[in-house]
C-alpha cells in the first residue's frame, strides 16, 4: 500500500472517529452510516484524483463537485436535473433545508429528532470536515494543520451536547488525530530508506535492527509520545476548575464545582425560554406549597435583566454578600402601600440545577441550606461555589404588595439614579419604537396610564399574536421587526414593553423566571419547563418595582392594572397552612430537559455566578487562582515549545566563541554546519547524513533555491568542515556566525512567507529533542538492566567478543 493511500485511509478513519462525538446530538445513529458511505465516495475521488493528475487544485475541485452531487442525490433528488446535478430548485431546497435544520436545533431538545434539516446538517458538516482533513493532509501534506478540523467538529459537538460529547469521543477523535500523524511520519520514514533501530537482542543480532520504516524506534517513540500526550489531555482538565451554566433549564449531570465568590455573571435567558416553552413534554422542575390568598398571582423569580446595549437585555455587573436573616425593605415601598407577607415551601428536583434560585418577589426571608450569597439591587440569591438548586428544598417568606391604582397614578417621580440607570436605551434603538410608544400612550396623564396603556395594547388592543416559534431575537432590530410583524412570544413582549417604556422615561427592566403553575390534587403547585416566563418590572416611588403582564394568554394580568379591581385588606400577615412543609412529587431523573441552544449558551446545569467589582466574602481560593494561572501558561507555553527549543539551540550553537585551541574551533565550525542542516531541514530539506559536506551544501543551495551571498556563505562552511574532518591538520578553522545567518536568511527568503512562519513556529528539527529523550531513556534503561542482573530481559554482551551470553 503507497504511502498517500495509506494517509486517504487514516484521514478517513479520523473523520469518521471525530464525527462520533455528534452522536450524543440526535436520537438515531442511522445518519452516521450514509455520513461514512458518502464520506468514503468523497476520499475516493479525491485519491482517484490525486493517482490520474498531480494538480491539487484540480483534486480539490472533483472532491467539491463529488460532495455536491453526493448531497444532493440523498436530500434533493427530485430536485435536481437528471436525479444527480444540482440545478437551481435543487439548491434552492437545500438551503431551505438548512434552514429548517436551524430552526430544528433551536426547537428540539437534546436528543432531537433526526429531521430531514438536522440530517443535513449533520452530514454536510461530516463531509465539510472531511475535505478538509484530507485536502491538508494528503493533497498539501500538511497533516499537523489537519487536526484543527478535527478539534471544530468535536468542540461544536462538546458546546451543544454540555458534556453529552465526553472524554470516550475526546480520546476517539484524538486516536484518529494520531493515527494520522503516525501514518504521515511512516510515510516519510519511508523515504530516508531503511531505519536502522539499534542492535537487538533477539537472535537476528545487527540484522535484525535493520527494519522497515513502519517498526523502526521513531514510530515507537511516536506512538509512546501520543499516548502520554492523550494520557495528560484526559487527566488535566478533570484537575482543573470547571465553568458549567444554568439559568432556567435542566441538567442530567451532577454539578461541577463552581468559581464560588462575590460575584454573577450576565445571562440572556431567550433561547433557554424559547425551547423551554417548545418542550413536548412539560417537565416539572419545582414544586411548591403556599398560604397565598391569591395564587394566579405567584410568580416565581430568578433574576432581572436591566442593561440593553442594543444586541440584547442582560443583568449588570452587582456586588454580592452574605445573605441576611431578614432581608431589607424593597426599595421604593412606601409604608402606606398594603403589604401581606405570605410564607412558601418549595422544592426543587435534583435534574434541575442552576446557581439562581427562584423566589416569590420581593422576598423576605429565605430558609435554604447551602453555599448562597445574596445581590441587594435584584433581590436574588445566587449559589457559590458550585452551590446549584438541584434537589434544593427551601423555606420562603415574602410580601405581597397590593397597591391601589390611585397610589400609583399619584406616585412620585423616581429618585435622579434610578432614571439614569433604568432609562437608558441604546442609539441603535430605532425611532419607530419611541414613536409608537408615545402613539400608544397619547392621552395618558401619568407614568401608570402610560403603562397600562402600553401592556394593554399588547395583551389586546394591539392585534398581537403569542406564537413560541417565532425567530429568535433580543436586539433593537428584533424589536422593531416585532412591532412590524405583531408575532412572539413572551421574550418579545416583555422587552419591547420595557424599552418603550424607558423612552417615555418610566424605568423599566425585565424579569425571569416562572408563571404559577399548574395546582394539583394533593394541594401542591407543580411548575414545569412550559412555565418559565419573562415579563417587565416598572419602577414607581411609593411602590418600586412592579409587575406587568404584556404578553395574551400567559400569566394573569395585576389586579392593580384592571380598572374598578378591588383591593385586598392590607397590612395582614398570613400564617402558613398544615401541611405547608409537605414534601413535593418526585422530581424527574431524566437529562434531555435541557435543549441545545441552552447548552450553547452554557444555560444548563450549575452555573457560575455573573462578575461584581468587589465581593464582602472570602471570594476565589488563592490555590485555584493558582491552578488557572499555571494551566493556562501550560496550554500557551506547549506549541511553542519547539520554536524556544530552536531559538536556545541556534544562539548555543553561533553565540558561542569561548575556548581559543584547536579543539575549540573545530567545534565551533561543527556546530555552524549542524545549524545550516537543521535550518535547511526546518525549511523543508530534511539531512542526507551519506553525503559529504560539500556534496550536502550543493544539495541545499538547488533544493532551498540559494543565490548570492547565501551560497558562498554555505560552501565557505562546508569547506571549513571538511578541512576539519579530513585535514590531518586542520588548524585554527572557522565558519564566522555571519555566514551562516546568511544562508539561514536566503533559506527563508526563498521559502516564502508562510515557509518561514512554518519553520520559526513548527520547525521539523525539534525532532531531535525527542531522538535525545528517547536515547537517553533507552541508555538509563541498559544501565538499570545491567546493575539489576536481569538476564531474561537484558542481554548481556562480552566486551571482548560481543557475542550475546544467555
Amino acid at each position: 500500500m503507497s504511502g498517500r493511500t495509506r494517509l486517504t485511509l487514516c484521514a478517513f478513519a479520523a473523520t469518521l472517529m471525530a464525527s462520533g462525538a455528534l452522536l450524543p446530538l440526535v436520537d438515531t445513529s442511522a445518519w452516521v452510516l450514509q455520513a461514512a458511505l458518502m464520506l468514503a465516495v468523497q476520499s475516493g475521488a479525491g485519491a482517484l484524483a490525486r493517482r490520474i493528475h498531480p494538480a491539487r487544485v484540480l483534486t480539490v475541485s472533483l472532491q467539491v463537485l463529488v460532495t455536491l452531487l453526493t448531497l444532493t442525490v440523498a436530500f434533493a433528488r427530485p430536485y435536481a436535473l437528471f436525479s444527480v446535478v444540482p440545478g437551481p430548485e435543487a439548491v434552492q431546497y437545500l438551503a431551505d433545508l438548512l434552514s429548517a435544520g436551524a430552526d430544528d436545533v433551536g426547537r428540539y431538545a437534546i436528543p432531537a429528532p433526526a429531521t430531514e434539516g438536522i440530517r443535513l446538517m449533520l452530514i454536510g458538516g461530516v463531509l465539510l470536515i472531511g475535505l478538509a482533513v484530507d485536502v491538508l493532509a494528503v493533497t498539501f501534506r500538511a497533516t499537523a494543520p489537519a487536526g484543527l478540523p478535527l478539534l471544530a467538529l468535536y468542540s461544536v459537538a462538546a458546546g451543544l451536547s454540555d458534556g453529552g460529547a465526553g472524554w470516550l469521543w475526546f480520546l476517539l477523535a484524538a486516536s484518529g488525530y494520531l493515527l494520522l500523524l503516525l501514518a504521515e511520519g511512516r510515510e516519510r520514514l519511508s523515504r530516508w530508506g531503511r531505519v536502522f533501530g539499534g542492535v537487538s537482542g533477539t537472535s537476528g543480532g545487527l540484522a535484525a535492527g535493520l527494519s522497515g520504516p513502519g517498526s523502526g524506534t521513531p514510530v515507537r517513540t511516536g506512538r509512546r509520545i501520543g499516548a502520554v500526550a492523550l494520557g495528560i489531555a484526559l487527566a488535566v482538565p478533570a484537575a482543573l476548575p470547571a465553568l458549567d451554566g444554568g439559568l432556567l433549564g435542566s441538567a442530567g449531570g451532577g454539578a461541577g464545582a463552581g468559581s464560588g465568590g462575590g460575584t454573577i455573571s450576565a445571562v440572556n435567558p431567550l433561547v433557554s425560554l424559547q425551547n423551554n416553552l417548545n418542550q413536548p413534554e412539560n417537565r416539572e422542575v419545582l414544586s411548591y406549597r403556599t398560604n397565598s390568598g391569591n395564587p394566579q398571582d405567584f410568580y416565581l423569580r430568578i433574576l432581572a435583566l436591566d442593561q440593553f446595549n442594543g444586541n440584547e437585555w442582560r443583568s449588570s455587573t452587582r456586588r454580592l454578600s452574605d445573605v441576611p436573616d431578614r432581608l431589607p425593605r424593597p426599595a421604593g415601598l412606601g409604608g402606606d402601600v398594603g403589604v401581606t407577607e405570605i410564607r412558601t415551601n418549595i422544592s426543587a428536583s435534583r435534574s434541575y440545577q442552576q446557581t439562581y434560585l427562584p423566589l416569590p418577589y420581593p422576598a423576605s426571608e429565605v430558609d435554604v441550606p447551602g453555599r448562597w450569597r445574596y445581590e441587594p439591587e435584584g433581590r436574588t440569591l445566587v449559589g457559590d461555589e458550585g452551590q446549584t438548586t438541584g434537589g434544593a428544598r427551601y423555606e420562603v417568606s415574602s410580601l405581597v404588595v397590593e397597591p391601589t391604582a390611585g397610589q400609583l397614578a399619584a406616585s412620585p417621580a423616581p429618585p435622579a439614579d434610578v432614571v439614569r440607570e433604568y432609562t437608558r436605551v441604546p442609539s441603535s434603538l430605532p425611532g419607530v419604537v419611541e414613536d409608537t410608544a408615545r402613539q400608544v400612550t397619547e392621552g395618558a396623564a401619568d407614568d401608570y396610564g402610560r403603562a397600562v396603556k402600553l401592556q394593554d395594547w399588547f395583551a389586546s388592543e394591539g392585534g398581537f399574536r403569542y406564537d413560541t416559534t417565532v425567530s429568535s431575537g433580543t436586539g433593537t432590530a428584533a424589536i422593531e421587526r416585532f412591532l412590524k410583524a405583531k408575532e412572539g412570544f413572551c421574550v418579545h413582549f416583555s422587552f419591547t414593553m420595557a424599552a418603550m417604556a424607558r423612552t417615555l422615561g418610566i424605568p423599566a427592566r425585565v424579569a425571569v423566571g416562572f408563571t404559577p403553575g399548574t395546582v394539583q390534587a394533593d394541594g401542591s403547585v407543580s411548575v414545569g419547563l412550559r412555565d418559565a416566563h419573562a415579563w417587565p418590572e416598572l419602577y414607581f416611588e411609593g411602590v418600586g418595582w412592579t409587575r406587568f403582564e404584556p404578553t395574551p394568554s400567559r400569566g394573569t394580568t395585576p389586579a392593580y392594572t384592571r380598572p374598578d379591581a378591588p383591593s385586598q385588606n392590607p397590612g395582614s400577615s398570613a400564617q402558613p397552612t398544615d401541611g405547608a412543609t409537605a414534601a413535593p412529587s418526585a422530581a424527574p431523573s431524566a437529562s434531555e430537559t435541557c435543549p441545545a441552544q441552552m447548552r450553547r449558551q452554557g444555560e444548563c446545569g450549575a452555573s457560575a455566578p455573573p462578575g461584581a467589582a468587589e465581593s464582602s466574602g472570602p471570594g476565589t481560593p488563592t490555590g485555584m487562582v493558582a491552578l488557572w494561572v499555571l494551566g493556562g501558561l501550560a496550554v500557551l507555553t506547549l506549541p511553542l515549545v519547539p520554536m524556544l527549543w530552536r531559538t536556545r539551540a541556534r544562539h548555543r550553537r553561533l553565540g558561542s566563541s569561548a575556548g581559543r585551541t584547536a579543539s575549540d574551533a573545530a567545534e565551533r565550525v561543527l556546530a555552524a554546519w549542524r545549524e545550516i542542516t537543521d535550518t535547511a531541514w526546518d525549511h523543508g530539506i530534511p539531512p542526507d547524513e551519506s553525503l559529504t559536506p560539500r556534496k550536502a551544501a550543493a544539495r541545499v543551495v538547488r533544493l532551498g533555491g540559494l543565490d548570492g551571498p547565501a551560497v558562498a556563505a554555505v560552501h565557505g562552511v562546508a569547506g571549513a568542515v571538511e578541512r576539519v574532518l579530513y585535514a590531518p591538520d586542520p588548524g585554527l578553522v572557522s565558519a564566522p556566525a555571519d555566514e551562516v545567518r546568511e544562508v539561514v536568511r536566503g533559506l527563508g527568503t526563498a521559502a516564502g512567507r508562510w515557509g518561514r512562519v512554518r519553520a520559526t513556529l513548527a520547525p521539523r528539527s525539534a525532532v531531535r529533542v525527542i531522538w535525545a529523550v528517547s536515547e537517553r531513556r533507552a541508555a538509563y534503561g541498559r544501565r538499570w538492566s545491567a546493575w539489576m542482573g536481569r538476564g531474561r530481559w537484558a542481554a548481556r554482551v562480552s566486551p571482548r567478543s560481543g557475542q550475546q551470553r544467555g
